[in-house]
């Protein structure tokens, strides 16, 4: 946990936006280190200092990271998008995730099709064309060349024995 790791003598990045003095209880201090300033500008702006010190105050203290890195998101994803915010973001991934859901539908309907025409035989499907090797595409050829031509298509290719 943050709150037990050693602080250093500066000032956390809470108390130098705020521009007071940092106390050893500041309750910032575990989760806003000064080497991170932006961190808490951000949260600051869209929750205010004195809102972020009430919720970390009411949560207990093994919660407080997860807190903090919770405020520090939906804090970023609200000045990106000041009317939606984290909500925005998870309702643009759910509609791609149905998006892809039909696509993957469609998809599969189409192996389906495929795979059915390839079992019954059915001749000239573009699953035909896409797994056969040279010396089956050739025996094709040759046999519909025979059904078209008869005897005449067999004498051109040599027979199919």
């Amino acid at each position: 946990m943050r709150s037990h790791e050693p602080r250093s003598t500066s000032s956390c990045a809470a108390c130098k936006l705020l521009k007071r003095r940092c106390s050893p209880t500041c309750i910032f201090a575990p989760y806003f280190r000064s080497d991170e300033p932006k961190k808490f500008t951000k949260v600051h702006k869209v929750f205010g200092a004195s809102n972020v010190s009430k919720i970390l105050i009411e949560v207990p203290e093994e919660q407080r990271e997860d807190t903090v890195n919770s405020l520090v998101y939906e804090a970023e994803a609200r000045l990106r998008d000041p009317v939606y915010g984290c909500i925005g973001a998870i309702a643009l991934l759910q509609r791609k995730m149905i998006e892809l859901q039909h696509d993957l539908a469609l998809a599969r309907a189409r192996l389906a099709r495929y795979a059915a025409n390839y079992s019954t035989g059915v001749a000239g499907t573009e699953l035909d064309r896409l797994t056969m090797t040279g010396l089956e595409m050739k025996l094709r050829i040759c046999y519909n060349i025979y059904i078209v031509f008869g005897d005449e298509g067999k004498k051109v290719f040599g027979g199919l024995n």
